[in-house]
């Protein structure tokens, strides 16, 4: 049976989580936990069509980036990622890595958040930009799915939104860190594939 992601294609919006170089190619700071799972399946492919079938329908297309200041005075190192990026020099906003992928780079009418915490509402505008949109649905895509797509997923429940995850626009270490989290996810929102959501929009 099909899922019912039926929905109005103006009132939503798909956030794409930390879809950077950093993160998701090879030579990025956390490539190596990353950018072979991406690959393999294909899904920077999926959040491209996922993100193109929203802008042509009318919806809003939000892209999440995190970078830090020269000499990193936003940067908190209260976890090892992030004492990583202190001490590796990493995320350092105007480098090439922090840049968003060719594959889901933003076009005319996206808006690109640049933060310096794990997730995309925390610390930035997003939920003001939301509601003056009218949204209602989030949509979720990006790396890591048991991290940062997670924790903006439990923001967006927090915030009140509609949220859905699609799961073969989301990337994790490792499948089975894929597959626990969005079972998880699917006891507070839903969790769907790009087809579904192309089916819902055009349906």
């Amino acid at each position: 049976m099909m899922p019912d992601i039926e929905m109005d294609p103006t009132r939503v919006a798909v956030i794409g989580v930390h879809w950077q170089h950093d993160v998701v190619s090879p030579d990025g700071l956390f490539g190596p936990y990353f950018a072979d799972q991406v690959a393999r399946h294909r899904v920077a492919s999926y959040a491209a069509r996922l993100m193109a079938a929203v802008r042509s329908s009318g919806g809003l297309v939000v892209h999440s980036r995190i970078a830090f200041r020269p000499g990193y005075p936003d940067l908190i190192a209260n976890t090892p990622a992030f004492a990583t990026i202190g001490e590796q020099r990493g995320f350092l906003d105007g480098d090439p890595k922090t840049e968003i992928i060719d594959e889901v780079a933003p076009q005319v009418g996206d808006i690109v958040f640049t933060h310096a915490r794990l997730t995309a509402f925390f610390g930035t505008e997003l939920d003001v930009i939301l509601r003056a949109r009218g949204v209602k649905t989030v949509l979720l895509t990006g790396v890591a799915t048991n991290l940062s797509v997670a924790g903006t997923a439990f923001e967006a429940v927090n915030h009140g939104y509609r949220m859905v995850v699609v799961s073969d626009a989301c990337a994790a270490a490792t499948d089975e860190m894929h597959r626990v989290t969005l079972e998880g996810i699917g006891l507070l929102g839903q969790v769907v594939t790009t087809d579904d959501v192309v089916r819902g929009l055009t349906g």
